[in-house]
């Protein structure tokens, strides 16, 4: 899981890097360029691959924690995610033999593809950031409030005093175990610095 993140970022930096130097080949038809876009579109692809294989690894460990909603958009992430990853292999072997068989047209086909391919990982990246931020954050708070729930419904139901504090108690390690599940399938919060 923790692969995912880097990888994920790489996965939307080098499309744009690639999209950059094959817009100035278009504009240049310098061969060094065409050569230097070739190159950055297989690194593209190769990162791409990663980041949906590390996804779907990970995609299985946060399932369950995250809401009907969470659950459907995890599922359309890794179905784009897949989509790209066949995308930019196709477009790297084009690409690729652009540059080698020296067909500026095959080239440009390549590059104009990218333009909308690329369009398309913002787009992953936005569902990215949705499923952490709106589905797997919030969610983790909703579930440890069902938890005190029910340990007040609990309380509620007895009468002894050492079986209401055995409930609560009983919630907080439940919330307390969740929270150290679900910290380790997102990662440590960064802790704001204490204002000087």
């Amino acid at each position: 899981m923790l692969l995912h993140p880097p990888l994920a970022h790489f996965a939307i930096a080098l499309p744009v890097v690639t999209a950059v130097f094959g817009l100035l080949y278009l504009f240049t038809k310098k061969e060094g360029l065409s050569k230097i876009t070739a190159r950055l579109l297989v690194f593209t692809a190769i990162a791409m691959i990663a980041a949906w294989y590390t996804g779907s690894k990970a995609g299985p460990e946060i399932y369950d924690y995250l809401s009907d909603a969470g659950k459907h958009e995890l599922i359309e992430h890794k179905n784009l995610g897949l989509y790209l990853a066949i995308a930019f292999g196709a477009l790297a072997v084009l690409q690729f033999l652009g540059c080698q068989l020296k067909k500026f047209s095959l080239q440009a086909v390549a590059i104009v593809l990218l333009f909308a391919a690329t369009a398309f990982v913002f787009v992953q990246g936005k569902h990215g950031g949705e499923i952490v931020y709106n589905y797997g954050q919030p969610f983790k708070a909703h579930v440890i409030m069902d938890t005190l729930n029910e340990a007040v419904s609990t309380a509620d139901d007895t009468e002894e005093c050492d079986e209401k504090v055995e409930a609560y108690e009983d919630a907080v390690d439940e919330a307390a175990s969740m929270s150290e599940e679900i910290q380790a399938i997102y990662g440590e919060p960064e802790e704001e610095e204490a204002e000087e």
